[in-house]
């Protein structure tokens, strides 16, 4: 696959930082990803995002950083999400998870969403004793 832009950005672990974030995921609407899709990514990042904050930096101060990364292949979109929370075993907690989110319910449909948008989820941790949160969405290229 062909790379056709990289980017990194670091945040501080601020639910504020999410409009910087998503400010940031703008220079990848591009042409080449169909709308749906690039929609998709983006509420999975924002997803993402807001899990790292809230879950994973829960206990930490503000200053700790949350480093993101987006690669845009010509058939696919990688996100990557880095955070220094315990971790946890995503399939195991996808297993977990009931079938059906109750509309109103005030969490729990993130990871499901993740899941249901990307092509491939996974969680593991990286040797700098980090977590990587890897969500991959593959497409059919759009000329305009």
């Amino acid at each position: 696959m062909e790379v056709f832009r990289k980017a990194h950005l670091q945040v501080n672990t601020d639910l504020g930082a999410l409009t910087q974030v998503l400010s940031w995921f703008d220079q990848f609407n591009s042409a080449i990803i169909p709308p749906s899709v690039w929609l998709q990514c983006q509420l999975a990042l924002a997803e993402g995002f807001t899990n790292a904050v809230r879950h994973a930096h829960q206990n930490c101060p503000e200053e700790t950083p949350i480093d993101m990364e987006i690669t845009l292949f010509d058939q696919a979109l990688e996100i990557r999400i880095w955070d220094i929370g315990a971790g946890f075993d995503l399939s195991q907690k996808l297993g977990e998870m009931p079938l059906e989110v109750e509309q109103d319910a005030e969490g729990g449909r993130g990871l499901k969403l993740m899941q249901q948008m990307s092509d491939l989820l996974s969680y593991t941790q990286t040797g700098d004793r980090r977590n990587c949160l890897l969500i991959v969405k593959k497409f059919e290229g759009e000329e305009s």
